[in-house]
């Protein structure tokens, strides 16, 4: 098929994709040599399955956004439609009863339709496809969490749906990897083996000349939207499975990796070449490329760079000179950029190397010093680390808080660091930037994988984390929870910092002695999801019924654990509601928040208490903004959970203790399976100044 150019697209296409693919597979050879010689088990068969359950849902996105983009389009609402494909599932199946496969027809009838409405605002409206999806983008999140109220969550699915994405095949697959193989197969046969994916290569190169030609370009042009939509409906289907829940941030960035895989993989983001095999080689790359340095105690921020350069050497083999004229493109030959196969491979080859030596010799340097702390040097007295190192093996302790960047958790490492240090272990803390339980599951499964010797988390979503947690146990791995509880199943010991009678009674009584026994307050909260956060409401609320039935809650709000979003949300209260006369902030950014928000309405008659830290809540302390704040050392939360997982680990701490000895910290009271670290303690401006976290 010939443009009005007189140029062949498709044979084009064939000649400046082969350079690329011959690229791909020395990248992510190159990946798997590195991590291979640097990371613990990364070269195994159940590894190699763990990254086909985890590219599922990124990859069927990115299947079909192969077809989109090489017409020349993009659609970037797939990983929100993702979230409001969730919900649609959550709703027909829990609110609506309908059974589980009628649910998921309903959710795959949903993202065809969004995919019909970008096709026609696209090829009948003839609006910009990139306009068109991020408007998309922003409506289907809204309407996800117009429906859920951006709290609702869609849990205790049967077992029977959770086994698509939680479950095994006989050879050890992952259940959900058959389907995604045949989606995949479907679009490659579409771009590569029928006469539609030779004219979407055409429109894409030349959409007049394709016209010109006589292709039916709106027609095509719709329908590969309409597949998108459809596959990333199936996408929360399986993302529903995996996780065991259903909420309306699921699929949150997944766009922009998806769009990276496909870009990666050879598929020209100007449109006219595309390619499904390139698509599922650079998916790979990626993914590898998020679990290896977990697999090889590297800081997973250097998968981002990894992708980061990789991906604008992508690009820029992109902006070599074209094939032929493209009128969107008017520069003369003087002034494209020529960049020669070649020389694209010899740069990447380049960053491959170097990051190879970087990681290898990272990984060396922290064996090495393994290897010296183990050997104890002549002199060395009882009782070192050294001393307890020659008792017992090295243990590796795997901890997670919710989410890296929040300066309580910050607080909680360096207590961890301090009981690693003086027990001789090696402490990888690591988790997602911002609280989801989606990346949590990720990191697990990492750490299942390299065979650490215990697993304690600080749980985002109850439901959404027990599932794997119970597969670390399955395989032989003690689970301790922290900070906030899983299912009991799915974990050995709860180190609990406080009771939630205790936080509960202590937060009530101080909001009913500062409204004077009546009025309203508020609660924010981190996330209505979080095991913790709902076993204090409770608590709240049983202390006011009890104790202040004069009092009552005016309004409930979640912050996201963001110190912003928790000043917004105190900001509309205070506007919405002006009856509220005192905010409970009971995660550690909202105390700040929600101070800074009463300072800058002027209002002096609103105050503030809640869970926080006295170095965050200082000034407005001193301010009289911030009446009192409750909280616990958080350095001897990490402590202890260290303590108590080194002790579960080496045979100390059993089931059915009711003490323990957990080291500066002393004797410990356990109740049932919950490890008390005690009672929370109360900061005023009479002692604030006295603490440092």
């Amino acid at each position: 098929m010939a443009t009005a150019e007189g140029l062949d697209p498709v044979a084009a296409e064939t000649r400046s994709r082969a350079p690329r693919l011959a690229v791909l597979p020395l990248l992510l050879l190159s990946e798997i040599v590195v991590f291979s010689l640097i990371g613990t088990n990364f070269f195994t068969m159940a590894n190699a399955y763990e990254i086909l359950r985890l590219s599922v849902e990124i990859g069927l996105l990115a299947v079909a956004l192969t077809p989109v983009i090489t017409t020349g389009g993009i659609d970037l609402s797939v990983g929100s439609l993702m979230g409001l494909s969730a919900v649609v599932f959550g709703k027909l199946w829990r609110d609506m009863g309908a059974p589980i496969p009628v649910a998921i027809a309903g959710t795959l009838g949903c993202g065809a339709v969004a995919g019909s409405i970008n096709g026609v605002l696209i090829t009948r409206g003839k609006i910009p496809p990139l306009i068109v999806t991020l408007g998309t983008y922003s409506l289907a999140r809204g309407l996800a969490e117009g429906l859920t109220g951006g709290v609702d969550n869609f849990t205790h699915f049967p077992p029977s749906f959770l086994a698509l994405g939680q479950g095994y095949l006989a050879w050890g697959a992952p259940t959900q990897a058959p389907l995604f193989a045949v989606v995949a197969i479907l679009f490659w046969m579409l771009l590569h083996r029928m006469a539609i994916g030779r004219g979407l290569s055409a429109i894409g190169y030349s959409a007049e000349g394709a016209r010109h030609a006589g292709l039916p370009v709106e027609r095509w042009v719709a329908l590969v939207y309409i597949l998108s939509g459809l596959t990333a409906s199936l996408a929360a289907v399986v993302y529903a499975s995996r996780l065991g829940q259903a909420k309306a941030d699921a699929g949150t960035g997944y766009e922009l990796a998806a769009i990276t895989a496909v870009v990666l993989g050879g598929t020209s983001i100007f449109g006219g070449r595309g390619s499904v095999h390139g698509t599922l080689l650079g998916l790979f790359a990626i993914v590898i490329l998020q679990i290896g340095p977990r697999l090889a105690d590297l800081p997973a921020e250097l998968a981002g760079v990894a992708t980061g350069v990789i991906l604008l050497v992508a690009i820029g083999l992109d902006r070599r000179q074209p094939a032929g004229p493209r009128p969107q493109f008017p520069l003369s030959q003087s002034e494209t950029l020529v960049v020669k196969n070649s020389q694209v491979a010899v740069i990447c080859g380049a960053i491959l190397a170097a990051a190879a030596i970087n990681l290898a010799g990272n990984a060396y340097l922290a064996r090495a010093l393994v290897r010296e702390r183990a050997q104890a040097p002549p002199g060395s007295t009882e009782g070192s680390p050294r001393a307890a190192l020659r008792e017992h093996p090295p243990l590796t302790i795997a901890m997670m808080p919710k989410s890296k960047g929040n300066a309580y958790f910050i607080a909680c490492r360096k207590g961890a660091e301090e009981a690693a240090a003086e027990l001789g272990v090696t402490l990888l803390w690591d988790g997602p930037t911002d609280p989801d339980p989606a990346k949590q599951n990720e990191v697990v499964d990492a750490w299942i994988t390299r065979g650490v010797d215990v697993i304690a988390v600080a749980v985002e979503n109850r439901e959404g984390v027990s599932s794997v947690l119970r597969k670390a146990r399955e395989r032989g791995i003690k689970v301790i929870t922290w900070d906030a509880d899983a299912d009991p199943d799915a974990r050995d010991f709860f180190v609990n910092q406080a009771t939630p009678e205790g936080i509960g009674r202590a937060l009530m009584d101080n909001a009913a002695r500062i409204l004077g026994g009546k009025g309203s307050f508020a609660i924010i909260t981190a996330s209505l999801t979080a095991g913790n956060m709902i076993a204090w409401q409770k608590c709240i609320e049983a202390r006011r019924s009890e104790k202040y039935p004069n009092i009552t809650m005016a309004s409930l709000r979640p912050c996201d654990d963001l110190q912003k979003k928790a000043f917004d949300e105190t900001t509309t209260v205070l506007n919405s509601n002006p009856a509220v006369k005192l905010f409970m902030a009971i995660c550690s950014p909202a105390v700040p928040g929600a101070a800074e928000a009463v300072k800058q309405s002027g209002r002096t008659d609103v105050k503030v208490i809640g869970i926080g830290l006295p170095n965050d809540s200082k000034r407005y302390v001193h301010e009289g903004i911030t009446d009192c704040v409750v909280l616990w050392n958080t350095r001897d939360l990490g402590y202890l959970t260290v303590q108590a997982a080194v002790g579960l680990a080496r045979g100390d701490l059993k089931p059915g203790a009711v003490r323990y000895s957990a080291g500066r910290l002393g004797e410990l009271r356990i109740e049932g399976t919950d490890i008390l670290l005690g009672q929370p303690y109360l900061f005023t401006k009479d002692n604030i100044d006295q603490f440092d976290f």
